[in-house]
């Protein structure tokens, strides 16, 4: 697999030297070299950040550990989430659930366990003033956040402090986010796409102290840090991946912990996943652009240099690439070279199926996972494209929008 981008890129080279007469075959040649280059690259950092992790030194003292639940409206799943954080193997743990104005049961079912938890109250203000509001009554040196909806493991805040003693200057680390209602296509498709990208790419920005996104599904972070980096803005609608760019830009170190597990609800229908992943990238979007100073300035280090570009890779350039290699896969079937397609395209499957191999097994993860890489390939991958695509366009459209709406008062 690591060899896998320079044999492709030899193929490109000859092609281009050799049969100038076949334009399309190159353009998908570099489409498919660029999708892997921008993945298969990172698999010996992933493979260094699991060594790392085995090796990892039992704690020897047990630091106050808050544990905040911003909740809104989740009377469904909140005594859930509370008991199964109660049951973690972890000594010193202050929980913390802060109702958010919820309109349903969710604080009277909270209050059950006010013997056991603090339970706070407040107008609903939206995720991130919950986060911030439960921040100013917290007492312990790390913070965990876990969203109302997750089922924190038994030794997850345990795994979570082991890993702050990794490095110096660790400033977060995101958990392993798993998807626990694995009940249709779509779903064991979600469940793939995260063990995909925590167990290989996020892997290899741990073993460069720079992973991208702290989840709020479950993350933790050093409590001094948060106060340097300064209170979760309410200006994004992704607040976990803000925070985190803020964090690294700060020169602090960020890195996961994939024995920190928590079992989270996705959605489990085109049209819900499609509201998702809207919203999610209409997020991120904003957070990118809020951050892009961190492309140009060196000063901001590893997300200089390796993260930024990756990400924006990932989301701006790989949705072109795919329907460019699709565009001119049609192009290359129509004029009979139907052959070469399936060649290229078989090559991709394949080293695809190799990767989701080597994800699931550093996880640990059920092997009957595999058969719906075909499916992340074919369907669930044009299906997220295109929702960046166009969550992509419409943030190009209101930006101009707004320029426009300037000019106007300008010129007035």
């Amino acid at each position: 697999m690591l060899l896998s981008p320079f044999a492709i890129a030899i193929v490109i080279s000859y092609e281009g030297i050799t049969l100038l007469e076949t334009p399309v075959r190159i353009i998908l040649l570099w489409a498919m070299m660029i999708t892997f280059w921008s993945t298969l690259l990172v698999l010996p950092m992933a493979v260094a950040s699991k060594f790392k992790e085995i090796n990892l030194n039992e704690l020897s003292t047990y630091p106050i550990v808050s544990i905040i639940i911003p909740a809104y409206n989740e009377e469904k799943v909140i005594a859930q989430t509370i008991e199964a954080i109660l049951e973690t193997k972890y000594p010193k743990k202050e929980i913390i659930i802060v109702d958010d104005g919820s309109s349903d049961n969710t604080l009277s079912i909270a209050l059950k366990y006010k013997d056991q938890i603090k339970v706070l109250h407040k107008e609903n203000g939206g995720k991130a003033s919950a986060l911030n509001y439960g921040l100013i009554y917290s007492n312990g040196e790390i913070v965990v956040i876990v969203d109302a909806d997750t089922v924190v493991g038994r030794h997850a805040i345990t795994e979570m402090v082991k890993s702050f003693h990794s490095r110096d200057n660790v400033a977060a680390i995101a958990g392993n986010v798993k998807v626990r209602n694995r009940v249709n296509w779509i779903t064991k498709c979600q469940a793939l796409e995260y063990i995909i990208g925590i167990q290989i790419v996020r892997r290899a920005f741990d073993t460069y102290g720079s992973v991208t996104i702290v989840p709020g599904a479950i993350g933790a972070f050093k409590k001094t840090f948060l106060d340097r980096v300064g209170p979760y803005g309410k200006d994004t609608i992704v607040e976990d991946f803000d925070q985190t760019l803020k964090i690294l830009k700060s020169g602090l170190i960020t890195q996961g912990s994939s024995k920190s597990i928590g079992y989270t609800e996705t959605p489990s229908t085109i049209r819900d996943f499609t509201a998702q992943r809207k919203r999610w990238y209409r997020g991120n979007i904003q957070v990118v652009n809020r951050h892009s100073n961190a492309l140009f300035n060196p000063r901001f280090g590893h997300l200089h240099k390796l993260t930024f570009p990756h990400m924006l890779i990932g989301m701006f350039i790989s949705p072109i690439l795919s329907f460019l290699a699709i565009g001119t896969a049609i192009i290359s079937i129509f004029t009979g070279d139907w052959w070469f397609v399936v060649e290229v395209t078989g090559i991709f499957v394949i080293v695809h199926f190799l990767m989701t191999c080597l994800a699931i097994r550093i996880d640990g993860e059920d092997p009957k996972l595999l058969w719906y890489s075909i499916f992340l390939v074919f369907g669930y991958k044009q299906i997220t494209d295109v929702l960046l695509i166009r969550a992509i366009y419409e943030q190009l459209k209101k930006k101009k929008a707004i320029w426009t709406s300037a000019d106007r008062v300008g010129a007035i």
